[in-house]
């Protein structure tokens, strides 16, 4: 299976799911996240806040964000493709990136 590998925009936590008020899209996107892990994919995810070496020793991150600084966040990228940005993609369409198909 492939590797996918999220850039965070700066969160206060790995997921950005703490503090008072959580956003239900993080909520989401971190249980589809669990559900792709347990289907055999690994799971990278990268938050601006706490590894920027990470966006930095990425030169697709580097680039999108030399374009559009943290707008482009999130970036999903997966075999060395961008395939997702400013958004956190649906199950389904993640599912899609890897070859997964959901029934």
């Amino acid at each position: 299976m492939p590797t996918i590998e999220i850039y965070d925009p700066p969160l206060c936590c790995p997921t950005g799911i703490c503090g008072p008020s959580v956003d239900p899209e993080l909520v989401r996107f971190a249980a589809d996240l669990e559900w792709m892990k347990e289907m055999g994919v690994e799971v990278e995810r990268y938050n601006l806040a706490q590894q920027p070496d990470k966006f930095a020793a990425s030169e697709l991150v580097k680039q999108a964000m030399s374009l559009a600084g943290e707008l482009c966040l999130p970036i999903v990228v997966v075999e060395g493709k961008v395939v997702s940005r400013n958004k956190y993609p649906e199950r389904e369409e993640l599912a899609g990136f890897v070859g997964i198909e959901i029934k």
